[in-house]
């Protein structure tokens, strides 16, 4: 029988995380701060631990995974790479189909790769406390599990809008002892501030952002932590990618095109960088980005210096952005609802190196539910953005007669996430494209004197 799933062995666990930086052909902008000047790296550890500040910056192509760190990864993984067969045959195509599957860790999804790590170097820094934030509520779970692990105090905002749509992530996070808040709070000067102007605010991961950012700055013994975007998150989660290759490789197989559902970069990072090599030798691969049109960062957005927050307290970053101040339409897809990308994914968009894809609410929802029909799993809303761009592909080959390998990252499960699909099995979903006057609008509130 041909394989379905492709496993290594723990020893075979990745020993170092890949820095893509060393490999661009550019090197990346410098974060800013308010007066335009880069941001040092003492300023960047009023929040961050020191040698996670130390990665953000490195050159240095192999940074080594502590063993702690390793231990810990090793609950869960090397995880599985599985053949799609059944929804190969499904789609009547050519093509073979892999996905890594990450919705095997504890928590469920991609993210504890880098919360481990994370909380790991904050402890041996003396930290007590950590603040983050989170949408959907993966990473506030995966960072909850970590803080538990190393003996930290959590605490999560978490999106309105998500805290109430997904009340068994806070449920998870809490679980794990961490304290979860629907963002904006009255806890902070920025979510008083939001909520003097709109007292039935959503929120949104930038607004949380702020609220997390503003309570870590304030504590000595409390650092910040981020899910994605920035360099040394999307650096521990290249295990993803390494993994995979080891993977493709002891069945003789090679992608021609790599898709992963895109918020702040995470995912895209974690599997396409370790592939970057390659494509930058000559080898013949499409990486290509997946995103909400509710949410179009990549193909709609302005690559420009901005804020990661809404208030404005995060350096400014050079990314595709919809503007720092941006609202967005509550979509199920809780991960993806982010105004801005990482810079390093945005710079290689810039470049033409990446792809990126927008697509609706409805098709990823009827891609995952085809994708579980056929595979078993149900996915997260997240990762149906990626299944669905992958089922395009799928069929496209089947008109063409070409036999592509094909591999996706499956972030995470959906089984959080049964009220998005609830709504859309009961026909009350709809497509929300994001308005080209709130796009011309985030144009002119970027930072003046860098909006160009």
């Amino acid at each position: 029988m041909p394989l379905t799933k492709i496993v290594l062995e723990e020893s075979e666990l990745p020993s170092h995380w890949y820095n893509v930086i060393a490999d661009l052909p550019n090197p990346p902008a410098p974060y800013l701060g308010p007066d335009g000047q880069p941001v040092t790296a003492e300023q960047m550890t009023q929040i961050f631990a020191p040698d996670l500040v130390e990665q953000e910056v490195s050159t240095q192509r192999w940074i080594e995974i502590p063993q702690e760190v390793r231990e810990i990864l090793r609950l869960w993984r090397p995880t599985p790479l599985f053949r799609a067969h059944r929804l190969e045959a499904a789609l009547n195509t050519p093509a073979k189909i892999y996905y890594k599957y990450e919705g095997v860790s504890p928590a469920g999804s991609h993210k504890p790769n880098s919360a481990v790590a994370q909380a790991y170097y904050n402890k041996i820094a003396g930290i007590r406390r950590l603040t983050t934030e989170t949408g959907a509520g993966q990473w506030g779970s995966a960072l909850s599990l970590a803080g538990s692990m190393f003996g930290l105090e959590v605490r999560v905002y978490m999106v309105k809008i998500s805290y109430e749509q997904k009340p068994f992530r806070r449920s998870m996070m809490e679980t794990w002892g961490a304290e979860v808040l629907a963002s904006p709070t009255t806890l902070t000067h920025s979510g008083r501030q939001i909520l003097s102007q709109d007292p039935h605010n959503p929120g949104s991961l930038g607004i949380a952002i702020s609220e997390a950012v503003e309570e870590a700055a304030s504590r000595k013994d409390t650092n910040y932590t981020l899910g994605s975007v920035l360099n040394h998150v999307l650096l521990h989660q290249t295990v993803i990618g390494q993994e995979a290759r080891q993977q493709l490789k002891k069945v003789g197989d090679y992608p021609d095109v790599i898709f992963a559902p895109c918020g702040g970069g995470s995912n895209v990072g974690g599997m396409m960088f370790p592939f970057l090599a390659d494509k930058a030798a000559g080898q013949a691969i499409r990486l290509v980005a997946v995103e909400p049109t509710s949410c179009p960062t990549l193909t709609r957005g302005h690559y420009a210096y901005d804020h990661g927050d809404s208030a404005g307290l995060t350096p400014l970053m050079k990314m595709y952005t919809l503007g720092h101040d941006f609202m967005p339409p509550s979509i199920h897809a809780g991960g993806l609802r982010y105004h801005g990308d990482s810079a390093l994914v945005s710079q290689l968009y810039h470049e033409g190196i990446l792809e990126a894809q927008a697509v609706p609410q409805l098709a990823t929802f009827k891609a995952g539910i085809l994708f579980s029909k056929a595979e078993g799993i149900i996915p997260a809303p997240e990762s149906n953005h990626a299944i669905q761009a992958v089922i395009a592909e799928a069929e496209h080959c089947r008109v063409t007669g070409e036999s592509k390998t094909i591999l996706f990252t499956l972030s995470g499960h959906g089984h959080f996430d049964m009220t998005a699909y609830d709504k859309y099995l009961s026909g009350q979903l709809t497509d929300q494209d994001y308005p080209e006057e709130a796009l011309q609008a985030a144009l002119h509130n970027l930072p003046k004197w860098v909006a160009k």
